[in-house]
């Protein structure tokens, strides 16, 4: 019996990695983003889709947590915490104008829709957050890493994942229904959680990179890993995301040991963020998506509205140019990651049920065309440069 249970287990789940395999070959050479497909491939595989996998989803959601944890780690290793904190500084306001900017949308929908309190805050934090993997891979990939609007681009992002770590622990408490003051115990525990971290970052990152670092790649590895993986649960325990936790762990590695775990990482972290999407997908009845999609395209629109003017008002205060104002609203964009743990989170906790798949096509949509857009339009901010 245990002997068919793994040779189900193993076919089903290779059967999913192939099919990534497939898909994400198709998206490169299309040239848009594999996570809109992830999600198609997961409603494909989940509550009723075509086949529904019967052995392999517990395993998946396993791998799906472990893919959020990787994601943000790697993202943690793009800043030290050195820069992490003058850059905050610096563009706190642009980060407050994103927060009101972004948020609105999808907490007035959710209200719009009768929906209640709770659903409105889990809406709110689905359209703010921008998708730091995507918009990653779109500044990589058309060339806009070196270019001056992009420290203004990656610090909003930094300050919408750590608005995340103090609004991931308020949804958790009004997702369990906790009262005010067991609410704000959640918060303070989730701060004081965070301010240590960062604190220990700052100061005793060196004994941290000095504890892991190894001139064998396969230790250091194995110790960057198990150390996030460590934390996160830690985060998680003391009502914090894991992905936070995982944040803070890659901000505390930095210099040339920060890019050689960032090189080792990078197949991992693609295996497991490709397994995360997919059980998101997994979880959203393709059936209740299509009467969402109208309503998920104008959320789209006007989300897609709100970010341009972010991201124009951000390159603005910092003195760049129209072209650079353009590029920063466009790389912002895309919605990914973030959203979807917030959706997850939401589903779970039993928050409105047509919450789920609204979300999974508002992120279809902006994962697709985030990065679309940006490639459509760079002839157009070339000649804006040019005329500059």
């Amino acid at each position: 019996m245990e002997h068919s249970h793994t040779a189900i287990l193993f076919l089903e789940f290779g059967a999913v990695l192939l099919g990534l395999g497939i898909l994400g070959a198709l998206a490169l050479r299309v040239g848009i983003s594999p996570i809109p497909l992830y999600l198609i491939a997961g409603l494909a595989f989940g509550t009723g889709g075509i086949v529904p996998l019967a052995t392999s989803e517990e395993f998946i959601a396993t791998g799906a947590e472990i893919g959020v944890v990787l994601l943000l780690l790697t993202l943690g290793l793009e800043y030290n915490a050195g820069e992490l904190v003058t850059s905050l500084k610096s563009n706190a306001p642009a980060g407050l104008v994103d927060l009101v900017l972004n948020a609105a949308p999808g907490a007035i929908c959710a209200l719009l829709l009768g929906w209640g309190p709770v659903a409105a805050v889990a809406m709110a934090g689905v359209t703010y957050a921008t998708s730091s993997g995507i918009t990653a891979k779109v500044l990589s990939d058309l060339g806009w890493i070196g270019n001056r609007e992009t420290p203004v681009v990656l610090s909003l992002l930094v300050f919408e994942d750590l608005t995340m770590a103090v609004y991931l622990p308020v949804l958790t408490a009004m997702l369990a229904g906790l009262s005010f003051a067991g609410g704000a115990v959640t918060v303070g525990i989730a701060l004081a959680t965070v301010s240590v971290v960062l604190l220990v970052a700052l100061r005793f990152g060196r004994f941290i990179e000095a504890f892991v670092s190894s001139p064998n790649s396969e230790v250091l590895l194995l110790k960057v890993v198990g150390l996030a993986l460590l934390v996160a649960g830690a985060a998680q325990q003391l009502q914090v995301s894991a992905a936070v936790g995982a944040f803070l762990v890659g901000i505390a590695l930095s210099g040339e040991l920060a890019h050689e775990t960032q090189a080792l990482l990078a197949p991992l972290r693609d295996l497991f963020a490709a397994v995360f999407f997919v059980f998101f997908g997994l979880q959203t009845d393709p059936a209740k998506i299509l009467p969402m999609a109208g309503l998920a395209v104008l959320l789209a629109l006007v989300s897609m509205v709100t970010k341009l003017l972010t991201g124009v008002y951000a390159a603005r205060r910092a003195g760049i140019g129209k072209a650079g104002r353009a590029r920063a609203g466009i790389a912002l964009i895309p919605r990914g990651e973030f959203n979807i743990v917030i959706a997850g989170l939401a589903v779970t906790g039993g928050a409105h049920p047509d919450l789920g798949p609204l979300a999974a096509a508002y992120v279809l949509i902006l994962a697709a065309f985030g990065p679309l857009a940006a490639r459509l339009v760079q002839p157009f901010i070339t000649a804006i440069a040019k005329r500059a």
